[in-house]
């Protein structure tokens, strides 16, 4: 019997270190901002079992920023990320270009001062913005759009914008549309006049990849089949819906003025072309529940 036991146990040890362990970066607690992303991997994982063997996905021993989360990929210490491109992120990491979110990340809702709403009605085009302030963290990506575009910018940190917002020291707060309305129920309260702006969406090309190290092509390639795999087999849309169909009943950008801003940072060879890649609000329907 304890030869049994030794022999099944040795077997599960043999089994368990054949295992591709793939570290990918912590969420905090509760953090809930990624869970599509996650269930996107898993899966694209389970997708390649076939041809690249088991794995296991493990988190990050520590809580990871985007810019902590690239520089640990950089060390190797984690295995693969996810976050926008940009020519020189396609420099130092191996990127799996299919989106995540299928473009999602580029449709852009603005949160406002809910007493000037008529103001903003006038806006029809791109040149309208260059009368109005929008506010910005200093370091995020969107800066250069909005300055390519010659829109004046207002600084602040995350929390601090909304406060400014609210003194008027910008007039308008462009968010993601996955983060727009999330956002507006989470800081009504302390803003009272703060509302979701009704008739515009900015559009501008913004890629949300996997990326892994340059050292571990092995890795992105299985990637690229997995997501490819589900692109085919309706899982990949499965995962998109699930997760994002409520957001864009609410969004209606079907319905809101289409403002199309250049992306001065997208690489030369980012699959724009592929058009099912991509959401197309006047093509997508969500499925019925």
């Amino acid at each position: 019997m304890w030869r049994g036991l030794l022999l099944a146990g040795w077997s599960a040890l043999v089994f368990a270190a054949s295992d591709t362990v793939i570290v990918y970066p912590a969420s905090a607690p509760g953090d809930m901002r990624y869970e599509d992303i996650r269930e996107l991997l898993q899966t694209a994982l389970q997708q390649t079992e076939d041809q690249y063997g088991p794995f296991r996905l493990e988190p990050s021993k520590w809580v990871m920023e985007e810019d902590r989360a690239q520089t640990e990929l950089r060390r190797g210490d984690v295995d693969v990320i996810w976050t926008s491109t940009s020519e020189q992120r396609e420099r130092d990491f191996l990127p799996v270009r299919i989106d995540l979110r299928k473009g999602l990340l580029g449709y852009r809702i603005a949160l406002i001062d809910g007493r000037r709403q008529s103001a903003f009605d006038a806006i029809q085009a791109a040149a309208d913005l260059k009368h109005w302030r929008i506010g910005q963290g200093k370091d995020w990506g969107d800066v250069e759009v909005y300055r390519a575009a010659g829109i004046p910018l207002v600084f602040g940190r995350y929390q601090s914008l909304f406060g400014m917002l609210k003194l008027g020291r910008f007039d308008l707060y462009p968010r993601s549309v996955l983060e727009v309305f999330d956002e507006y129920r989470r800081y009504f309260r302390q803003y009272p006049h703060l509302a979701v702006e009704q008739r515009l969406v900015f559009y501008y090309p913004w890629p949300y990849y996997f990326f892994c190290n340059r050292a571990n092509p092995k890795l992105a390639q299985r990637l690229k089949l997995g997501l490819a795999r589900m692109r085919a087999n309706g899982s990949f849309d499965e995962i998109f819906w699930k997760y994002h169909g409520e957001v864009l009943r609410q969004a209606a950008l079907r319905d809101r003025r289409l403002i199309s801003l250049p992306n001065p940072l997208l690489p030369s060879d980012a699959p724009l072309t592929d058009k099912s890649m991509w959401f197309d609000p006047l093509r997508d329907r969500p499925p019925k529940p």
